[in-house]
Order: C-alpha cells, then sequence, then structure tokens
C-alpha cells in the first residue's frame, strides 16, 4: 500500500511543523502553494528544500503552485535576518522574475492532469487601494499577533522598519487571494516561514471563516548551522553561470556520510527502500562513497540534466582519477576545455615562452604568481613531487623539461592533490 504524502514527509525527514487534520485536507486532490521572492536571478540549494515537498505533493495526485513574489519581493521578507534587507529596483527584480520562472519550469511538471501552476503575487497586489487593504484585511490581524512571532521578535532588538513589518500582512493576502480564486488550501514553506504562514491561516479564518493548512520542511543548513540564503555568503546556486555544475557536483560529493543520509532522503526521490540499501553498502564500502556519489548523481541531474551530470563525472575523474598521459592527450581540443572549464586558465604569450629556462620559471614568473608565488615555493613543491603537469611528475629544477602540449597549445599543471591550472600557449 502506497504511503500517505505526510507519511513520505515524516520518513524522509521532511516535516517540520504542520496544522491539525490536514491530513483530513489531503484525502481527495488538494492544491498547496509556495512562495519565493525574486531577490536573485537564481534560486540556491535551500530552495530546493521547500521545491521538494512540491515535487513529493506532485507525485501524490495533488496539484502545486509556484507563487513568485514580484509584490512582496520589493519589501523583503525579514523573517530571522540580522539587518534590514536591500531594496531592489523594480526592474532588477522583473528580470529575476523570468530568471527564477525558467529555472522553476525545470524543476515541476506542468503538463498532465496534475500541472504545476506559476502566478506572480504582483499580478494582484498592484490593483489593491491602500486604504481597502488598510480596512478590509489589516483590521483582522492585530499588532500584537504580529510582533509575538518569533521572526518579527527578533528583529525587535535592533529595529525593523514598518516596510517589512508589514510583510507578513502581505504574504497572508496572498494566502487569502489563492484559498479565494484557487482554492488553494495548503501553504508550504521552510521552517523560517511558519510565522508568515499561520497569520494567513488566520486571515482566512477569520475574514472568510474558512479553514486552511500550514506545512514546513527543515531548512538546508551548511556546516555551520546557518542557512543557505540568498543574501548569505557562500551559497550554491542553481544558476550555472553563478555557481558551475562543475562545482556544483563536488559540493555534494564532499558532504559528510552524515550529510549525505539526510540529503538523499530529502532532495531526491529515490524510493525510501532503495535508499536504506545505498546506506547499508554505504556502511561497508565507506571508502567507495557511494551515498556522496548517488547524490551529487541526482541532484546535478534534477537540476542541469543527465548530459551535465555525465560531463562533470568525466572532468573530475580526468583531474582526480587516474588518467594517464595518454589518454589526457586523447581529448581534442573542445572536449579539452569544455571539461576543463572551470580549472583556473593562464595565458602566456609564445614570445614569452621562449625565455622560460626551467620549470621554476614557468610556475611562478611566467604565470604571473598564479600556479606559485614565488621561485622558491615552486622550488619546494618540485623537490618535494608535489607538481605533475599533463599527469607527469616532474623534479629537474635546473632545465626546463621537454613538454608535450595538449593539442599544440595547452598544459595541465597539477599542484598537490586538488589544484589545477591550465596553461595556454597563445600566438
Amino acid at each position: 500500500m502506497e504511503i500517505t504524502f505526510i507519511k513520505e514527509l515524516q520518513q524522509r525527514g521532511m516535516l517540520h511543523t504542520i496544522t491539525p487534520k490536514i491530513e483530513e485536507t489531503l484525502i481527495n486532490t488538494t492544491k498547496a502553494y509556495v512562495g519565493i521572492d525574486p531577490t536573485a536571478p537564481s534560486l540556491h540549494i535551500g530552495n530546493l528544500a521547500t521545491l521538494m515537498l512540491l515535487r513529493h505533493f506532485q507525485l501524490k495526485g495533488h496539484r502545486p503552485i509556484l507563487v513568485l513574489g514580484g509584490a512582496t519581493g520589493m519589501i523583503g521578507d525579514p523573517s530571522f535576518k540580522a539587518t534590514e534587507r536591500k531594496l531592489l529596483d523594480e526592474e532588477i527584480l522583473r528580470h529575476h522574475e523570468a530568471c527564477l520562472a525558467k529555472q522553476l519550469r525545470g524543476l515541476l511538471d506542468f503538463s498532465g492532469q496534475y500541472a504545476a501552476i506559476l502566478l506572480n503575487n504582483y499580478d494582484w497586489l498592484k490593483k489593491i487601494n491602500t486604504l481597502h487593504f488598510l480596512r478590509d484585511t489589516g483590521k483582522y490581524i492585530s499588532v500584537n499577533y504580529m510582533m509575538s512571532k518569533d521572526s518579527v521578535k527578533n528583529r525587535m532588538r535592533t529595529g525593523i522598519s514598518y516596510t517589512e513589518f508589514a510583510y507578513q500582512l502581505l504574504q497572508a493576502y496572498d494566502f487569502y487571494h489563492l484559498y479565494k480564486e484557487h482554492d488553494v488550501k495548503i501553504q508550504m514553506g521552510g521552517a523560517d516561514q511558519w510565522g508568515n504562514i499561520t497569520t494567513g491561516i488566520e486571515l482566512i479564518r477569520k475574514r472568510l471563516h474558512a479553514s486552511v493548512h500550514g506545512l514546513t520542511t527543515p531548512l538546508i543548513t551548511k556546516a555551520d548551522g546557518t542557512k543557505f540564503g540568498k543574501t548569505e555568503q557562500g551559497n550554491i546556486w542553481l544558476d550555472p553561470t553563478m555557481t558551475s555544475p562543475y562545482h556544483f557536483y563536488q559540493f555534494w560529493l564532499n558532504c559528510s556520510d552524515e550529510e549525505a543520509v539526510i540529503l538523499m532522503k530529502r532532495l531526491t526521490l529515490e524510493p525510501l527502500d532503495a535508499i536504506q540499501e545505498l546506506i547499508d553498502s554505504h556502511r561497508q564500502y565507506p571508502h567507495q562513497r557511494i551515498l556522496q556519489k548517488r547524490v551529487a548523481q541526482h541532484i546535478t541531474c534534477l537540476v542541469h540534466s543527465q548530459a551535465t551530470y555525465q560531463k562533470v563525472v568525466k572532468a573530475s575523474t580526468i583531474l582526480f582519477g587516474n588518467t594517464s598521459p595518454k589518454e589526457l592527450g586523447q581529448l581534442s581540443k573542445d572536449e579539452l576545455l569544455d571539461l576543463l572549464a572551470e580549472v583556473p586558465h593562464i595565458r602566456i604569450p609564445s614570445e614569452k615562452f621562449t625565455h622560460i629556462n626551467s620549470l621554476t620559471e614557468l610556475l611562478s614568473t611566467a604565470t604571473d604568481g598564479v600556479v606559485c608565488t614565488s621561485k622558491r615555493e615552486a622550488r619546494e613543491l618540485i623537490q618535494s613531487g608535489s607538481i605533475r603537469i599533463n599527469k607527469m611528475q616532474y623534479r629537474n629544477l635546473s632545465t626546463l623539461p621537454t613538454l608535450t602540449f595538449l593539442q599544440g597549445n595547452y598544459l595541465l599543471v597539477q599542484r598537490g592533490k586538488k589544484h589545477y591550472y591550465l596553461i595556454e600557449r597563445i600566438p
């Protein structure tokens, strides 16, 4: 017997808080929404946590709705932010909307019986008269109620503008509008959205005398416990121009065993029994990093594509595997540049090459200190066997060895185990 949507979330560790009796609403096909403000030109991996809620929701025979915050994004959600958000120009927000819409269409199914729906709250909030909003909506939610929310309470110590204070009322109106116009009965979000969600539930209860529900999922956090947010440092973005597919793949590949178990359950659609088999295999052969590889595969394919995944795996194999100099030399120029696009690219004029007399010069002065900051550092690395060029180890300090350029003009320099540089000889 297929498990219910709520049981699925519970078993995957995807459930943080829910309203009572929500399962009664889920007996029949229903609609739920997640809101995303366009405060950046790309989604980040923190968004995947809530988007996977909608993926599972859709697979259980329900209809997901995504709401771009074209209006709320003009204000900014103060939830658990230490300082006031920087307000973005409307032109920038409209650009962000277009970028996010394109990404979202690749993460949910927008066809078939349970096709996802993409909306923008700017379309209804821009029509509201301020006086009518205050009379017809604001009167239902007291200031005391709004201030009781942890997301607001935490900001009262440092100060909060009326603009940000009003954010939860606008989000509450979104839920009211979606229930009234689209029969949406559930709002979902990250754990930090519970205060905003319950304000919407309260508004609908008081204004329409109706019962709706909320559901949140734990946030995806970094190693130090802080959340991956669009305005925090160290984000992993879904846009390949902001975080390359190679670095995206490597991020998941480098997670710990404990994180891999959590991520496998929360950010993939792999069945739970299959995940348990992977966990058992991983515990038996931990050195093979079975879980990390599968997590990286699933999420890279989900966000990018199977073809992109295969490409980054091949690049990883070249850089960190046992690729021979011969195999490296068999790559075409396009393959070489494509697979090593993430490697720092250093261009050296051919004339300059004629004056390089040793490997230490090539690694330091000729590359403007990019590979090695000094000749001394270069000598130490060469003597310790930490330098490889085109997968061959070199220890000669006095002269420049005879080097075979890949495709006539390229040298792949490896410094230690993880640092690579692509040197190109140009006319």
